[in-house]
């Protein structure tokens, strides 16, 4: 598979036969469009329920210490930064929220995020809060034309979620947006900014949420089928490991075949026992298709036992519900730091006791599946 060079263009293609970014991006989305229903596109890939539908919050404070209000707290006090950012290439705005140690003395690791359909860069707060206390930069990535903006001041938010959905540009900027703020990062990091100087950016991970998932797997190197059977990727070799959460279903449609097969970087794989799509298309059992399908790298899966969709997200459900959300957020706060130090700020020693690890952690709310691949192909398993 030869890769084009991704920049300055906006949207990186690989492909067999060679493709050229403008024109390989329109045919693309004319074929997805044509071949893709709108239903199995809503229910698949952009599989949220309006419970969870992420409303804008107050601007927050660009140095907060404020306790975490879930899952042990790091040792670094946290500050934040909003931004916007513009991709010329693209004419297109990227807003941003970054949340960092205080005070490091040395370059941190980053961790670039990637929201859920109809969410924004002020949610998933205690992720990003926690990933800073413990010493990453934790950088927040909204996506224009898949983010609040969807549903706001409109009565009709199941329209406007099936036009998104209608429409595979929204997929289609997610993967270059990500490209793009590691590219903007590099230059902050050696410009005069808060941030010059204190990002390792030879360790990036990458986590995302439902079509932030989707996102998540686009760049680690999942295949596309584009216009004339070409094969498609977004991947980006800068990013070193990934957490996928509750990600969306295959389309069979758009997924080329070993469609999981060219990933090569760690990943850890959350779902929930419950964790079906709102609209009844997308199973519990699809959610852990990506973990199923990567084999060229260590793997990990988690199961929360009795957990949903909407556990991910920091949105308060309505009625009482999600009595157990508190719980398992404190524990996806905790385990996917403790993978983030494994493969990001650890060593051997630390990925070979991760899964243990994991397993204690969990206890009877959860369990864990894994994976590493060994000399000559073969695939070694392991379940707790």
């Amino acid at each position: 598979m030869r890769r084009v060079k991704r920049f300055p263009t906006c949207i990186t293609f690989h492909s067999k036969e060679g493709a050229s970014s403008g024109r390989a991006s329109k045919n693309f989305r004319s074929w997805y469009k044509r071949r893709t229903p709108v239903p199995v596109l809503f229910g698949l890939l952009f599989p949220l329920g309006l419970t969870w539908i992420a409303c804008g919050g107050p601007r927050a404070s660009t140095s907060e210490t404020a306790p975490l209000s879930a899952g042990e707290m790091g040792p670094y006090a946290v500050e934040t930064l909003l931004d916007n950012w513009i991709d010329p290439a693209r004419n297109r705005e990227i807003p941003v929220k970054i949340y960092y140690p205080k005070q490091s003395d040395t370059p941190r690791p980053v961790i670039l995020f990637s929201h859920g359909l109809g969410s924004s860069r002020l949610r998933y707060e205690y992720l990003g809060r926690h990933w800073a206390g413990h010493g990453f930069v934790s950088v927040h990535v909204q996506h224009k034309g898949s983010d609040d903006d969807l549903w706001k001041g409109t009565l009709f938010i199941r329209r406007a979620f099936l036009r998104a959905a209608k429409d595979p540009q929204t997929a289609l900027d997610r993967p270059p947006d990500l490209s793009f703020a590691l590219d903007y990062l590099e230059n902050l990091n050696k410009e005069k900014s808060p941030l010059c100087g204190r990002l390792d950016l030879d360790r990036i991970g990458m986590a995302g949420h439902s079509f932030g998932g989707f996102a998540t797997l686009a760049v680690a190197g999942q295949a596309f089928r584009g216009a004339e059977g070409k094969t498609v990727t977004f991947s980006d070799p800068r990013v070193k490991a990934g957490l996928v959460m509750s990600p969306s279903a295959p389309l069979k449609d758009v997924y080329a075949e070993n469609t999981f097969g060219a990933i090569r970087i760690p990943c850890l794989h959350m779902t929930g026992t419950e964790d079906e799509s709102p609209l009844g298309l997308t199973t519990k059992e699809d959610r852990r298709a990506a973990y199923d399908g990567t084999q060229l790298a260590d793997q990990y899966l988690i199961m929360f036992q009795g957990g949903d969709h909407a556990i991910f997200t920091d949105q308060d459900r309505p009625f009482g519900e999600g009595g157990k959300d508190d719980l398992f957020r404190r524990l996806i706060q905790t385990t996917s730091t403790m993978f983030w130090k494994a493969y990001l700020d650890g060593g051997a020693t630390a990925k070979q006791q991760l899964a243990g690890d994991l397993k204690s952690l969990l206890g009877s709310d959860g369990t864990i599946e894994s994976k590493r691949p060994r000399t000559g192909g073969a695939v070694e398993r392991g379940v707790e």
